[in-house]
């Protein structure tokens, strides 16, 4: 990162909230944000169109924001960061490009790269520093899928029979990144959507995967599961609807207790389509779209309107700590704060 941009200003949106607050980053950059990963209270990065890629080593006070030199037509739509040095980032798109920084995005080296027509990346997660996977729109009726073990450094892809074989218009979002989620030591959950949204679970770290139907809508390229949130192997929450009818308020958002043997709608649900659904603590959760944000203070099971703020696409807490960013379209970053 070559160019430091101090925070000019910090403007609280209209909330309806008195627990939280968003506060607003001035990037001066109209990039559509939705690669975001949160690694403790201090560090953040965050990725978009037009090849954009930001960091912040101070818990969002300051950031450093530049185009990856040769890739500034791309739309880096996931995104893994390991510390200051150290992220991950792939573009939603073919050519399917991975880039790896060890320098804190001063410079940045392909380590993969697909020009099939059909490839196209949506989501990254990692086990640990060293192993990880990456996930895309199916090839062939497989889906894509490459492991790394050295920490991004090379990938490998799946043998075509170790890959979810997918049902026709069965796909993905490259929506938040929150589509898949590596936990525990060797466990990974997928989602799709479009004409079947599903749960694909592994237990292997992707070795095997045994598919789970959900009842969120579907039956469209337009819908099915765009975020998923992880409380443990039983508790989770499916986040979605109709990107085309966001603000239809109807299956696009269940949970369950019971690891997906029975799906509950919330008392209360959120107001319409999201695209990422975020656990704050185990009974805070964030819910964001282009239409608003929403919040739950009781486990999920009611929401309330938060804010009315458009454009915001992925919210994700620290893994290691509590600072939470929200960011999107129109060159949107925001602080979650209780101050």
């Amino acid at each position: 990162m070559k160019k430091l941009l101090p925070i000019l200003f910090f403007l609280p949106l209209l909330v309806l909230s008195q627990d939280f607050q968003l506060k607003n980053i001035d990037t001066k950059t109209d990039a559509s944000f939705r690669g975001l990963s949160v690694v403790d209270n201090d560090i953040a990065w965050v990725s978009g169109s037009k090849g954009w890629v930001g960091l912040t080593t101070n818990g969002g006070k300051d950031w450093a924001f530049q185009q990856v030199k040769g890739f500034e037509t791309l739309d880096f739509r996931s995104l893994y960061a390991f510390d200051s040095k150290i992220a991950v980032i792939a573009n939603a798109g073919s050519p399917a490009n991975i880039l790896r920084t060890t320098d804190g995005g001063q410079t940045w080296k392909l380590v993969y790269k697909n020009e099939l027509k059909e490839a196209f990346f949506d989501g990254i997660d990692f086990w640990n520093d060293t192993e990880g996977i990456i996930y895309g729109d199916p090839i062939q009726n497989r889906m894509l899928m490459l492991r790394t073990t050295d920490g991004g450094a090379s990938w490998k892809e799946l043998p075509g029979k170790n890959r979810p074989l997918l049902k026709e218009g069965e796909a993905s979002f490259a929506a938040s990144g929150t589509n898949i989620r590596c936990f525990d030591k060797e466990k990974a959950i997928i989602a799709t959507g479009g004409f079947v949204s599903r749960l694909w679970i592994s237990e292997d770290k992707g070795t095997s995967w045994k598919p789970l139907p959900t009842p969120m809508l579907q039956g469209e390229s337009t819908t099915g599961i765009f975020s998923f949130a992880y409380l443990n192997s039983k508790t989770f929450f499916i986040a979605g609807g109709d990107y085309k009818k966001d603000t239809l308020a109807v299956k696009h958002i269940f949970y369950t207790e019971d690891g997906g043997k029975i799906w509950s709608v919330p008392a209360v649900p959120t107001r319409g389509y999201r695209e990422c659904v975020e656990y704050l603590t185990k009974n805070k959760l964030i819910a964001v779209g282009p239409k608003g944000i929403d919040i739950s203070r009781d486990g999920g099971i009611t929401w309330t309107p938060f804010s009315d703020e458009k454009l915001y696409h992925v919210a994700r807490k620290a893994r290691k700590g509590s600072l939470t960013i929200v960011a999107g379209g129109s060159g949107k970053v925001s602080i979650l704060t209780n101050d």
